[in-house]
């Protein structure tokens, strides 16, 4: 299932901490490295004494993707990193999603970048994939 802006992924059968623990390795194969990590639902607790359920938002990076897509267009360092969530599903298991790269660059009027989006959409929808096959 995905949406305009994100490749998502239902996992009733993955639980939470094993999602997140899959995910990792998974985007390393593609490339990709793991720069933030924002525990959603730590967050709200602090900030806000709100409870939420385990939320993590993984800022994820392909550092050869993301140079090709700053050298031809600097400022697109705003639609960066590539956001890979993993939250906790009512009734257990999983949902893991994934920014759409292509809804995402299509902000930017380039059509030099609209390649790479593609590049990196294709790389985080093999992740998912690989996800829903386990």
């Amino acid at each position: 299932m995905d949406n305009s802006y994100a490749i998502v992924r239902e996992l009733p059968g993955l639980d939470y901490h094993d999602a997140v623990n899959a995910v990792i390795p998974l985007l390393k194969e593609e490339g990709f490295g793991v720069l933030t990590e924002i525990d959603v639902k730590a967050t709200l607790k602090k900030k806000l004494d709100a409870d939420f359920k385990r939320y993590l938002i993984m800022g994820a990076c392909n550092p050869h993707l993301a140079q090709q897509a700053l050298s031809g267009e600097p400022l697109l360092g705003v639609l960066l990193p590539c956001n890979v969530i993993v939250m906790e599903r009512d009734g257990g298991g999983s949902t893991v999603a994934a920014f759409k790269a292509t809804a995402g660059f299509s902000l930017v009027d380039n059509p030099d970048v609209a390649p790479i989006a593609e590049e990196v959409e294709g790389r985080l929808r093999r992740v998912l994939d690989r996800l829903s096959e386990a």
